[in-house]
Formats: C-alpha cells, structure tokens, sequence
C-alpha cells in the first residue's frame, strides 16, 4: 500500500510539474511583441481614406506631415490573441500662429470598419493654445479568434488608425502639424483562445487575391500584395496552449480517482475470517 501510494504521489507531482510548465509558458506569451524593426522607423506618411491608409507593422513609428483639418490614415495587422496599443503623437504649429485650443482624437477600426472602443486610454486629447504637442492612446479589446457574426469582437486582420482634429478655431484650419504613430501588442496567451477560427483573416484584397488564383493567374506573375499582413503571416492551425492545461488536468484527474480507490477498497478479506462468511 505504501509502495502504491509513493507512485501515485511521484506522479501527482509530475502533473502538477506540467502545470506549472503551462503556467510559465503563458507568461512568456504575455510578454510584449518583439519590435519589427532595430531602429523602431517606419512609414514616413500617411493615407487621407480607408483605401489610400499607410501600412505599419507593430513596433513601428510611422511619421507623417499634414495640415491641420486632413483625416490621417494607417493599417496594421492584429492576430488573435493580441492586444494592441495604439500611440499617436501630433506636434502642433508654434503658438503664435494659433487662435486657441485644439482637440484631436485617435479612432482605430477593424478590417471591416466597425469602430472599435477603446478599453483604456486618452482617446481625445485637448492641448491648449500655449501647448506644443499632444498626445493619445487607445488600448484595444484582445482580438478573438472567431466570434459569432452578430458580435462585435475583434477579429484577427487590418485595422485602421484614423488621427484627426475634431475642435478648433476656425481660423486654424490648414497650419501644418508633425504626426507620430505607433502600435504595440501584447499577446494574451491561452486565456484568449476561443473555440473555431476565421477561415480568412479580415484583410483587404483577400478576396482578389483568390479571385485571382480560381481564374487561373500566372503563376510566375506577382502576388497580390494585401495591406496589413504581419510580416511572419497569420497564426493557424489547431494547437494552443490550452491543450497542456487540458492534458495535465486530464492526468490528475486520473491519478486523483486511482489514489482514491486505492484508499478506499480496504485490505481485503481478513485471514481469520473464513470464505464465504
């Protein structure tokens, strides 16, 4: 009985060693995503629509010139799992050629240009007329594998960035402003996996793209190149780390109900009494 319960309680412990693996594993999935570039440099302007926006990768600064009124543009790719931060930074015009505060605000949307909220964050900022620049972020919601189509949720795909002023004086209008934009994400780990997946990511030109190949395109011509990719493509296939935790559950489980039973069904029939007795 001793011998069986040691067993049983080495191998409880290795569970719980794989849980602990898990556990580790998923942190280091909540660590921020690695910069796509040394240096941080990206774009040097911006789109004034929807279908003119800039692309970015995460990890980026883009930077753009523009006059005060222009609705700026950027896209950038979002897999599952992750939560994205966008920054935005406008340096205004000296604050002798204004006539009072200026307010701006940062909207970010998906691929299908559904206005995303903001879970946190200064989303609108106002810099008064003495102020010299002006800062917002908007922390979005974590991006969901699959959701139901009526929902909401943020999908794995482009999303927009739009940067614009929304209140100034009149007379304001068209004095040039210095832009920066950046956007970081941290990924969620297995807390974030759902069930099912989109089998297409929300991007535009998706749809060209393999509308192209069912016609029969020339291979040897260039693909067709879709805003907002991540530059290591999209996360696929069936694992994630929620199958360890389901695994190392499973064989505790099983251990647990073996040790049970090993406490429970007693020695047997006592050598003193008879069979049948």
């Amino acid at each position: 009985m001793s011998r069986t319960r040691r067993v049983l309680a080495g191998a409880l412990l290795t569970g719980l060693t794989l849980l602990t693996g898990a556990s580790a594993a998923a942190a280091d999935d909540a660590s921020p995503s690695p910069s796509a570039s040394a240096d941080g440099s990206g774009p040097t302007e911006a789109g004034t629509t929807f279908r003119t926006a800039t692309a970015i990768q995460q990890g980026e600064t883009a930077t753009a010139g523009a006059s005060t009124g222009d609705y700026l543009y950027w896209v950038f790719p979002a897999d599952a799992g992750q939560r994205a931060t966008v920054t935005a930074k406008v340096t205004l015009p000296e604050s002798a050629t204004r006539h009072g505060a200026q307010t701006w605000q940062v909207d970010v949307y998906d691929g299908l240009r559904r206005r995303q909220a903001c879970m946190y964050g200064k989303q609108t900022g106002t810099a008064a007329a003495d102020a010299a620049t002006v800062e917002l972020t908007c922390v979005l919601r974590t991006v969901r594998a699959a959701a139901e189509p009526w929902a909401n949720d943020p999908l794995p795909g482009s999303y927009y960035v739009r940067l614009t002023v929304v209140d100034l004086a009149q007379a304001d209008l068209g004095l040039p402003v210095r832009t920066e934009v950046e956007v970081n994400s941290k990924d969620q780990g297995g807390s974030a996996d759902v069930d099912g997946s989109l089998s297409k990511p929300l991007v535009p030109g998706i749809s060209s793209a393999e509308r192209a190949s069912d016609e029969g395109a020339d291979a040897s011509a260039e693909p067709v190149a879709l805003a907002g990719e991540p530059e290591d493509g999209w996360s696929s296939g069936w694992w994630t780390s929620r199958w360890l935790w389901t695994a190392g559950g499973g064989l505790l489980a099983a251990l647990a109900g073996v040790f049970g039973y090993t406490v429970t069904r007693g020695r047997g029939r006592p050598a003193h009494v008879p069979p049948g007795v």
